[in-house]
């Protein structure tokens, strides 16, 4: 799934706040906790235990993941993916942003993620959408109030 925005923020502090999930669950719902965590051998960078919720009428999923920093390029693109400590193998989860000047706004940001598994699916893609409209105006609003 990929969504884009622009918006008038400046790129430097949207990229700040899409580059650190520790701000996820101050404007995106479905992300109830995000923490740092310890790094792991081989971690390309920080580490988040995340915590993802969804409902879709009465049925609700939750998910914990251990999701690392894999691409840091600021103020341009970042990219976290799945990396569990625990010795199974697990299906991927994958989140980029990019982060560029727009012609219409100031700012442009096109993010995508990407589930390898089968539980969620139906599920994650009803909920993410609605979300990813809802979260527009707070990502926006957050973003200001961070500068």
């Amino acid at each position: 799934m990929t969504a884009a925005l622009e918006a008038n923020v400046s790129d430097s502090a949207l990229f700040a706040v899409v580059s650190d999930l520790a701000t996820y669950p101050e404007w995106l719902d479905i992300v109830g906790r995000a923490e740092l965590v310890a790094p792991a051998e081989g971690d390309e960078g920080p580490a988040w235990s995340i915590d993802l919720r969804g409902q879709l009428g009465p049925l609700r999923r939750s998910k914990r993941l251990r999701m690392v920093r894999t691409v840091h390029d600021e103020p341009n693109a970042v990219r976290f993916e799945r990396r569990e400590v625990d010795g199974r193998r697990h299906s991927p989860w994958i989140l980029t942003a990019e982060v560029a000047a727009s012609s219409s706004a100031d700012s442009r940001l096109v993010m995508g993620m990407h589930y390898g598994g089968s539980m969620w699916v139906p599920l994650l893609d009803r909920v993410l959408a609605d979300e990813i409209e809802r979260s527009r105006p707070r990502l926006v609003a957050f973003v200001s109030g961070a500068t």
